[in-house]
Order: structure tokens, then sequence, then C-alpha cells
């Protein structure tokens, strides 16, 4: 007599969930790819995205590097009929100096001896100021150029006259020269259309 115990015949409903743990068990293995391709599209995207933001950074130095220094003129004496300046860390060699248009000034330039001169405009400016104005700001356009250490530089900027009206004991009145301020920097193509719009008597 056989010891062996005869094997029982699957049922349809062991069957049926047979298959269906197989079914789960690939269905885990395939939501796991999923997972796993996602987060490496993530990862992916987000490399990207930090090499891009590294290389425009590198790119924002270089141009910050290589982008010409200002000259920034700065007044030396002050106070009187005559206002003489010179660059803050250049050897400044020439400057061209540019009047708003309805003054009717003619351009001055500079070389040796760099000084602005109230009698190139004293005239003109008290007619187009009020006669009880006393102080004020004349914006003049500098083209300048100078010698640096690290090579010539040049600028074009819009800087202030800074002025005090005197009266005088004979022929009314007088202007002297107290400073000379930065405004801003300004594109040579498009300076007189600025310094016109910024004069405001």
């Amino acid at each position: 007599m056989s010891s062996d115990v005869p094997e029982i015949p699957e049922t349809h409903a062991e069957k049926a969930a047979e298959t269906a743990r197989i079914r789960r068990r690939w269905l885990s293995l395939g939501e796991t790819v999923a997972v796993i391709a996602v987060v490496i599209s993530a990862l992916t995207l987000w490399n990207n995205y930090d090499e891009r933001k590294s290389a425009e950074a590198e790119r924002r130095a270089e141009k910050a590097g290589s982008r010409p220094k200002s000259i920034g003129l700065i007044a030396t004496d002050a106070g009187g009929a005559g206002l003489a300046f010179k660059a803050a860390d250049c050897a400044l060699q020439s400057t061209d100096i540019r009047f708003p248009s309805a003054l009717g000034v003619e351009p001055e330039s500079t070389v040796l001896d760099h000084r602005i001169e109230a009698d190139w405009f004293e005239s003109a400016l008290l007619k187009a100021v009020d006669k009880a104005a006393r102080d004020g700001r004349l914006p003049v356009v500098i083209a300048s150029s100078c010698e640096a250490a690290d090579g010539p530089r040049t600028e074009t900027a819009i800087y202030d006259i800074v002025y005090h009206i005197e009266p005088r004991v004979i022929l009314g009145r007088t202007v002297k020269l107290r400073g000379l301020v930065r405004r801003e920097s300004v594109a040579g193509d498009t300076a007189a259309a600025r310094l016109d719009k910024l004069w405001n008597p």
C-alpha cells in the first residue's frame, strides 16, 4: 500500500488567486520601475537646472569683470569763478563738456588744465533762472578719457555743476561754482536728449 498522499487538483478559485498574486507582483515591480524612472528624471532636470544657473552666474561674473570702470570726476577746487576737477583714480587726459541746448552755450574741452569756468555759461544761466534764485544745479554732459593702471578708460556721464548766485555791487548778479556731482552714466548717442530733459531752470 503506497504512503504517498495523492495530489489534490487545484480548484478554480485557487488558480484565480495564484494568478492574482502573480499579477500583483508584476504590478508592484512595474510601479517600482516607474517610481525609479520619475526620480531619475527629476534628478536629471534638477541637475540641468543647477548647471544652467551656474553657467549663467559665471557669464554674469565674466561680464561684470569685463565691464569698463567709471572714471568718476571729482572737484578739487571750488567756491569761485572756476571749478577745478580730476578723475578719482586715474590720470585724466581730456574732457568734452556739453551744456543744455536751451542755454545756447557752445561745448568746451579741457586737456591739460581741467577746469570749468563760470563765465562759459554765466550770462545764459542768469537769463534762464528766476531772479530770486540763489542756489541750483546745472546738468552737463562730460565725455572724458583717462589712463589707469588697468588701461585706458572712457566715460560719458551727466554731472551737476552746483552753483550759488550772489548779488554783485555793480551789474547785478554773479555765479560762484561750488562743486561737481555725478548724476548718471549715459550713452553718447542719447546724451544730448537726456541732458535737455534733465534741465529744468
